[in-house]
């Protein structure tokens, strides 16, 4: 049975609560004035992420503020890339930059020997967080899921139409499995090491999988995702995973009955009475409200968070963001929306 002091991981054994628990994604970040200033102390975001107790602090800092009911690793997807190998560097302004990827003769430059060498002080950060945060908080793991992570390898960067990548798998899928085998191996390695650390339940990021043809996202989202999923559940049989496949739309019963997830993260543009009749009931749900309401605040978040709560409230379910919270959001209505949700019954 899950610790019945947390209710995030009662929600994932699949309890339906009065009250939803509730974390958003990146809620440790740039709406935080004290996160600014510890993202000054460290220099750069890498080293922000490679500095177990400034990686701890932030973390921390939203759980001071809100009290959510679980804490996420502060960390980034790219350092898996960049432990397989690959160069990376964040630049003011332009994001992630690395050494593009862009066909299979370049993946011999990859190797997933040593990764835990770069990777290190990141479990050394999971560590330090299963002891700091408080007892009723769970610990969230993460890593990106192996499409969106290969989209950077191949891009290079961020990208609006994933050219590239596309280019390469359509063109090449047996070379692109190369990758995504990679990949999975080395998410899987990564991942075991932070429960081994202490996390207590893992989410995998598949931001990019909306830009999949159906037969890719089977190929490259779901059957990637699916052996993770085994590997960590040979180790850990009862480990709970939240999948995040952004924009799949009605891929979501797919991926949730293929994959073995736990939980299926929604994003904002899911219909939600959809989502009860049909994938709700297939375990839990998490999302979704569009990060843009908290930006604005007032009536229309209230509104929209209450749209929320009442269409999911038959079922497992936490509360969180369709995307990731933006640097933009008053830290005053963030408090607005955990009041108001704590405040249900």
């Amino acid at each position: 049975m899950p610790n019945s002091n947390k209710t995030f991981l009662r929600a994932l054994a699949g309890e339906t609560l009065p009250v939803p628990p509730i974390w958003l994604m990146r809620q440790a970040g740039r709406y935080l004035p004290e996160y600014r200033a510890t993202r000054g102390e460290a220099g750069s975001f890498l080293d922000l992420c490679y500095n177990p107790d400034l990686a701890c602090e932030v973390t921390l800092q939203p759980l001071r503020r809100y009290d959510f009911d679980a804490a996420i690793l502060f960390s980034d997807i790219l350092v898996i890339p960049q432990a397989l190998g690959q160069h990376l560097a964040f630049k003011q302004g332009e994001g992630p930059q690395l050494e593009a990827i862009r066909d299979a003769s370049g993946l011999g430059k990859l190797s997933v020997d040593g990764i835990h060498d770069t990777l290190g002080p990141i479990y050394e950060t999971v560590s330090k967080l299963s002891d700091a945060i408080p007892d009723h908080t769970a610990l969230i793991g993460f890593a990106g899921g192996p499409w969106t992570v290969a989209t950077y390898m191949v891009e290079g960067k961020g990208s609006k139409d994933f050219a590239n990548i596309r280019r390469f798998a359509y063109g090449d899928p047996k070379g692109f499995d190369q990758l995504i085998d990679i990949l999975v191996e080395a998410t899987t390695q990564y991942l075991l090491k932070q429960v081994e650390a202490g996390a207590e339940c893992i989410q995998l990021f598949e931001t990019w999988g909306g830009v999949l043809s159906e037969n890719g996202f089977n190929r490259w989202v779901i059957e990637p995702t699916k052996k993770i999923v085994e590997n960590l559940r040979n180790v850990h049989p009862d480990l709970p995973i939240i999948g995040f496949p952004r924009g799949a739309g009605l891929h979501l019963i797919d991926f949730k009955t293929k994959t073995g997830v736990t939980a299926v993260g929604l994003d904002s543009g899911v219909p939600l009475k959809w989502v009860a009749e049909n994938l709700q009931k297939l375990g839990p749900v998490q999302g979704n409200l569009d990060p843009m309401y908290v930006i604005t605040g007032g009536d229309e978040m209230i509104a929209e968070t209450r749209r929320i709560l009442e269409t999911l409230k038959n079922g497992p379910f936490i509360f969180n963001l369709g995307h990731g919270i933006t640097p933009e959001t008053s830290p005053e209505n963030v408090d607005k929306l955990v009041k108001f949700i704590r405040n249900q019954s």
